[in-house]
Order: structure tokens, then C-alpha cells, then sequence
């Protein structure tokens, strides 16, 4: 692997006008480039084009990656497969969130606000004795930068799924302790593939935060919702119906029944639920209502608050029946971000309490970055193209015919 004649006369060039650093840059992203291209042809056993008798797999394009080395950050190109995933060894996956880690630790300990357990991670990554605040303003400075770019990137494509979920983290704030809420967007393609959208920090799960979260996707180019998936966060059906006029809304049935549950006896909580699960296991959208009907009459008896729950709730615990069936799983619920959080509290949890906003938004913001990466060379879609394109189905009228009839319930 050498350099042509031109690559050549460009760093000769490059170098009699003094511009060495994007010289370097350059030169070190054509490099690392072409180590990739090596390895993606080691891995499947064929260059670009080539057939072979031991090829693997086939590619199917690229996708950018941002970069950061001594020479300044560089876009490299990360080769995508029609089958499998591949991304190079030379690449380190969990960097950014580690980078993301260490600035929030540090940042903390400048502060004076560290717990014990965060003292001690400072000792574990290395001791904080010696470091500045201009150093921790420098380190920060370098990710925020990073994690910006990708909070505000342009959304292109249509998203006909939305998830939106929230969790709460400690930080400080004038002063005090206090819980902030953490929300995040993740969405699926019109191919079926999933993208984190965007992350907020706010006050509180009111709808004036909500509003702003959602119309700051709009802004960025979301478009094409169809269902917005989340909890009965307070606020946020309004917040759904003011910003994505037309969209249906799914209460998350996982949370719902957790709702229903805290209205039963804890003897009668296993019977209660297995009722209502008979509901989510019928065969089409009209069954499943019928049985929604019949559960809540059977209970009213003995729940009448419960069967006023299923009664109430029932067009947006059951939004999903307006969709392919084969999609009635992934969209039921926010079960899907259930892994993203998780990952988020762990990582939450080490720092314990942020010394402010900005700490909480670029640690849970890397997080979901090496997130939305891990999603982009997933070895299937989310969803099928297929199914997907079931939702854009219309008659001849152009009316979309996957809409059940009206849902009628005994009062």
C-alpha cells in the first residue's frame, strides 16, 4: 500500500504552503481508510468487485464514523454488509463513552462534589492530583463538540415509529440536589431500521418540555410519524397531538399494566393480569377489542376501577391494532428501549450525582451514540422492509386500510 503520484504532489504541495495540519489529517484518514478496506477484504475473503470461490459476504455500501486522533478529528467510512456486521479492529467501540466517563468524573471532582465511590473511580482512571480546570474545560469542550453534532444532525427519511421514553438522573442545580428527567427519541426507518433520534435534559415531564423536545425533532428534519410508543408521561399525549398532527399514540402496555396491578389486591394481582394478557393474544385488531370489552365486564363486579382503566385507556392501549400485525410485538410497548436504559443507569449510576446539566447530557449522549452505531451494522433490521411497507397501504379511494372499525365499550 502506497502513495500515488498525486497523493504525493498534493502533501509536496501542502507542505511549501505551511498547511501541514489538514495535510496530516488527510493523509492519516487515506491510511486508516485503506486498513479498513484490507481487513473488510481478509473478513469476507474479496476485494471490491472480485469473485471468489471463499467469499463470505458481500458489501453493501458505507456509512461515516467521526474519529478523533492526535491530528484532530477525521471521517472515516465504515463498510456495511448485506449480511453480518463488520466493523474494523483498529476502531475502538466504546471510546467515546469512556472519554465521556472521565470528563463528568473530572468535572465532578473540580467541583468538590464527588461522592466516595466517584473519588475512587478518579483514582481508578488514573488520579485526579494535578489536573486543572482548564484541562477538564479542554476535554469537555473536545466531546461536547463531538456529541452536538450528533443531537443535531439533519433527520432525513421518513420515521412511521417513534419510541420516547424517560428516566431520571441527580444533579446539581442552583445549588440543590434535585431530579432532572431524561428523555430520549429513538425511531424506525421506513426500511425498518432503527435510529436514536434525540436526547433532552429538563425540569421536569411537563408538556411544556415535551412540546419542546418534539418540535425540536420536527425542526431537524422528523417526518412521516405514524405512532408515537411511551409511557402516560404527563404532558405528553398533548405535547404528541400538538406537534405530529395526525399521529396515533401507544401507551406502553407493560407500563399500563403496572398501573392496573397497583389497583388489585396483591392475592388477586396474577389473575387480574393473566385476564388482561388475554387481550394482547388474540389473532386480528377486531378480536382484540371484542375481548377488551369482555375482560372489562367480567371484572367490573369485583374491579370496577379496574375495568374503568381498560375502558378509558382503550383506544391508546390499543393504538397498535392499526398496524401490521407483524409488527404488533415491537410496537406495544417501549420494551424496546428497555436495553439503551439500562445502559444508561449503569452508567448513570457510577458518577451518582452530576455536577450540572451539561455533565448528565455528554455522558448519556455518548451512550447513546455507541448505541445508534451498534444499531447501524445490526445484522438484521428492526423490522422487516417488507412489513413496513404494509403501512402505506391504501385502497383505491387512498384511504390507508389497515384502520379497525371504532371500538365500542359498555360504560
Amino acid at each position: 500500500m502506497t502513495l500515488t503520484e498525486s497523493d504525493l504532489s498534493e502533501l509536496l504541495a501542502a507542505v511549501k504552503a505551511g498547511d501541514m495540519t489538514d495535510t496530516i489529517r488527510t493523509s492519516l484518514a487515506w491510511v486508516l481508510q485503506q486498513l479498513i478496506e484490507a481487513e473488510l477484504t481478509s473478513t469476507i475473503g474479496a476485494r471490491p468487485h472480485e469473485r471468489t470461490d471463499d467469499r463470505t459476504a458481500q458489501r453493501n455500501g458505507h456509512r461515516p464514523k467521526l474519529v478523533t486522533t492526535a491530528a484532530g478529528d477525521i471521517e472515516l467510512q465504515i463498510p456495511k454488509l448485506r449480511a453480518g456486521s463488520f466493523f474494523p479492529s483498529l476502531l475502538e467501540r466504546r471510546r467515546r463513552i469512556d472519554r465521556a466517563l472521565f470528563a463528568v468524573v473530572m468535572e465532578a471532582w473540580v467541583h468538590g462534589v464527588s461522592t466516595r465511590k466517584v473519588d475512587d473511580l478518579v483514582k481508578a482512571l488514573g488520579g485526579a492530583a494535578g489536573i486543572s480546570k482548564s484541562e477538564v474545560s479542554r476535554i469537555c469542550a473536545e466531546l461536547d463538540r463531538d456529541l452536538e453534532a450528533f443531537r443535531t444532525r439533519r433527520l432525513d427519511g421518513e420515521f412511521p415509529y417513534v419510541f420516547c421514553d424517560a428516566t431520571y438522573v441527580k444533579a446539581r442545580v442552583g445549588g440543590r440536589v434535585v431530579s432532572r428527567a431524561v428523555v430520549v427519541a429513538t425511531g424506525v426507518t421506513a426500511s425498518g431500521d432503527r435510529e436514536v433520534l434525540g436526547v433532552e435534559v429538563g425540569d421536569s415531564e411537563d408538556g411544556a418540555f415535551w412540546t419542546s423536545f418534539l418540535r425540536s425533532l420536527r425542526a431537524r428534519g422528523l417526518s412521516g410519524v405514524q405512532l408515537v410508543i411511551s409511557d402516560h408521561h404527563l404532558g405528553l399525549k398533548a405535547a404528541i397531538a400538538g406537534v405530529f398532527i395526525g399521529s396515533a399514540w401507544q401507551r406502553c402496555r407493560v407500563h399500563f399494566m403496572r398501573n392496573v396491578l397497583a389497583r388489585v389486591p396483591k392475592a388477586s394481582g396474577e389473575m387480574v393480569a393473566a385476564a388482561v394478557r388475554t387481550v394482547f393474544a388474540q389473532p386480528d385488531g377486531t378480536h382484540v377489542r371484542r375481548q377488551l370489552v369482555e375482560v372489562a365486564d367480567m371484572l367490573r363486579g369485583q374491579f370496577p376501577d379496574v375495568a374503568a382503566m381498560l375502558t378509558g385507556a382503550a383506544e391508546d392501549v390499543l393504538a397498535f391494532t392499526g398496524f401490521p400485525q407483524a409488527h404488533w410485538r415491537k410496537i406495544w410497548s417501549t420494551n424496546p428501549l428497555e436495553r439503551l436504559n439500562g445502559e444508561i443507569k449503569r452508567r448513570t449510576n457510577v458518577v451518582g450525582i452530576f455536577p450540572n446539566d451539561a455533565s448528565v447530557l455528554r455522558l448519556i449522549t455518548a451512550v447513546i451514540v455507541e448505541t445508534h452505531d451498534e444499531w447501524q451494522v445490526a445484522e438484521r433490521r428492526y423490522l422487516s422492509e417488507e412489513s413496513m411497507a404494509k403501512i402505506n397501504a391504501t385502497d383505491n379511494n387512498g384511504t390507508q386500510t389497515l384502520t379497525e372499525p371504532p371500538l365500542a365499550v359498555t360504560p
